[in-house]
């Protein structure tokens, strides 16, 4: 057992040897950073930009609801005013969409992030919210 454990060894050894008589590896040249950002100086989280979300087109709208009640509804509005989130109440039938829906104003979209969205959707039971084109909603005000 030690023959075998000493041969081990000096095989070992041998193939250590052997790999270091192999020419070195050269440096790879790496071309400077600034020459990939082009106008992009520097790295910013999206936090920092204030931009959460991928910025919309100008003419699409979040709506919030698709609650079957008006009093579902009108909860649901209060909740968003206590929380600065500026709702309009959208008259008619969305296409493609159920119940009744809360038209959000733009300045309040950042404030409607997915930990608010969540936390309305357990106390609203079927709570949903779109985005979608703003040239067909009419609001009530």
């Amino acid at each position: 057992m030690r023959w075998l454990f000493l041969l081990l060894l000096v095989l070992n050894v041998v193939y250590y040897v052997w790999h270091q008589q192999e020419a070195p590896l050269r440096v790879k040249e790496v071309a400077p950073l600034s020459l990939y950002k082009g106008n992009q100086q520097e790295i910013r989280l999206l936090r920092e930009t204030g931009a959460a979300a991928p910025a919309r087109r100008r003419d699409e709208c979040l709506v919030i609801g698709g609650l079957p009640a008006r009093d579902q509804l009108d909860a649901l509005r209060q909740r968003l005013l206590s929380l600065d989130i500026t709702t309009l109440v959208v008259s008619g039938q969305l296409p493609g969409a159920d119940g009744m829906w809360l038209k959000v104003a733009p300045e309040s979209e950042r404030l409607l992030d997915q930990t608010v969205l969540a936390t309305l959707s357990k106390d609203f039971k079927d709570l949903k919210h779109k985005i979608i084109f703003c040239g067909g909603i009419a609001t009530g005000e």
